[in-house]
């Protein structure tokens, strides 16, 4: 099992920044491509950011391209989410996730192995 732990969630006012961690244990980090997903009220998960296991690849959502920015640190075993000029409606639970068979490299669909509990972000208008 990996298990993935995020932290960094809270409140923030429009066009604030929050960064969101991931941290992973129980197995290879490494060795997992990782994404973060988000989850508003009432809504579906939506794909934000992608990254492949060495972290020289990554794919942004639209959504969030130019504001989001996803990256890893392999020795600390933990993914980041740099989150700029926030909006209300990036209000949204936000989720990691790490799979072997994904790439990092395109906009993700499907249901990956392993998920965190996921952190709460607030944005304010």
């Amino acid at each position: 099992q990996l298990q993935l732990v995020e932290s960094g969630g809270g409140l923030v006012t429009a066009g604030g920044s929050l960064r969101l961690s991931c941290e992973g244990s129980g197995r290879t980090f490494s060795t997992y491509a990782m994404a973060w997903f988000r989850q508003a009220p009432g809504k579906d998960r939506e794909f934000i950011a992608g990254i492949s296991w060495a972290g020289g690849s990554t794919y942004t959502a639209d959504s969030v391209q130019g504001r989001f920015t996803i990256s890893r640190d392999n020795a600390k075993n933990t993914m980041y989410l740099d989150m700029n000029n926030l909006e209300p409606g990036d209000t949204a639970v936000y989720y990691c996730a790490a799979d072997q068979e994904y790439t990092g490299t395109y906009y993700y669909t499907g249901d990956m192995h392993f998920w965190g509990k996921g952190t709460l972000v607030t944005v304010s208008s």
